[in-house]
């Protein structure tokens, strides 16, 4: 015999409902109850009271849980499966009605690294929220490389190269480039650095990257390449603390030029090897290809491109 369909009591659907079997559908779909109430924007007991609610009206268990794994019924999963087809078209529906708006509306989250959110988003994510009033964006900042498909993110900011496969994505900087910097002070008691070899005789501020690796340094000149697994004191994992300790004369830091240009503007900061400073791929924004695009996403990659095509 094949598996019952679990049958709402009534065929109208209140609001409650519908809430219900879209919570259900984000815990079968990512497994988790955490994840699935991060991407629901609710707790995770408002979320299992959701579907002990729903699991209550229908007279059916819809999954199995233990301490450590949620798994699907029979039931569950056939359930998930004709969920999964009706809520594509109703997400599909409301994107079409959206098209006949004036303005986007609806709910982004975008995952972004650090220098993303710092020469990005802190310059030109206010003049979007102005023009689209009827969006709310949710931005998460972190480093790591973060599934942004089952996190529940809409999109996600990282530097070219760096691009999950199967997504879409879109350049929305230009050519970024890459520096070593130390304060002045550091740099007069110090011996000279004419080579990127020469950065092995120094106290280099490490980075360790979003991978969970200590990055090596890239340098470029002439089209000749040099690649330098720096030493040092100190080790970091984001860009702004490495700069402050750059500035503390703790060491010579590696970062974006633009994420220091007012730093060496101002004479506190200065580059080291600039003849050897790479031009690597822009920052991109990218996003699930099989997925309607969210209201809201076109608009926000439109503007970034534009104000960023200046750098």
């Amino acid at each position: 015999m094949g598996t019952t369909m679990p049958v709402l009591p009534t065929t109208k659907l209140s609001r409650a409902d519908l809430a219900d079997l879209n919570s259900f559908l984000a815990v079968e779909s990512h497994r988790s109850f955490s994840k699935a109430a991060v991407e629901l924007g609710i707790t995770t007991s408002a979320l299992s009271h959701s579907i002990r609610n729903l699991e209550n009206r229908l007279g059916v268990r819809l999954l199995n849980r233990t301490s450590r794994t949620v798994s699907a019924t029979d039931a569950g999963a056939a359930l998930a499966k004709r969920l999964a087809v009706g809520f594509q078209e109703i997400g599909g529906a409301l994107a079409e009605v959206n098209q006949h708006r004036d303005r986007p509306a609806g709910r982004l989250r975008i995952n972004v690294l650090r220098d993303g959110a710092d020469l990005l988003f802190t310059r030109w994510l206010p003049k979007y929220l102005e023009a689209y009033p009827d969006v709310s964006v949710e931005v998460a900042v972190d480093d790591r490389m973060v599934d942004v498909l089952a996190a529940g993110f809409d999109a996600g900011i990282r530097y070219g190269g760096t691009i999950p496969e199967d997504f879409i994505a879109v350049p929305i900087s230009s050519r970024l480039r890459w520096v070593a910097a130390a304060s002045p002070r550091y740099l007069n008691r110090t011996s000279p650095i004419v080579v990127p070899e020469d950065l092995k005789n120094h106290n280099c501020i490490q980075i360790r990257t979003g991978q969970g690796v200590i990055y090596r340094w890239d340098f470029e000149k002439g089209g000749e390449h040099r690649t330098v697994e720096v030493p040092g004191q100190l080790c970091v994992n984001e860009t702004e603390f490495g700069i402050q300790m750059a500035l503390a004369d703790r060491g010579i830091t590696y970062c974006l030029e633009e994420r220091i240009a007012d730093e060496l503007r101002r004479g506190l900061l200065q580059v080291v090897l600039p003849d050897w400073a790479p031009i690597e791929p822009p920052f991109y924004i990218y996003y699930p290809g099989r997925r309607q695009m969210p209201p809201g996403l076109r608009e926000l990659i439109d503007l970034l491109r534009t104000e960023s095509s200046s750098w």
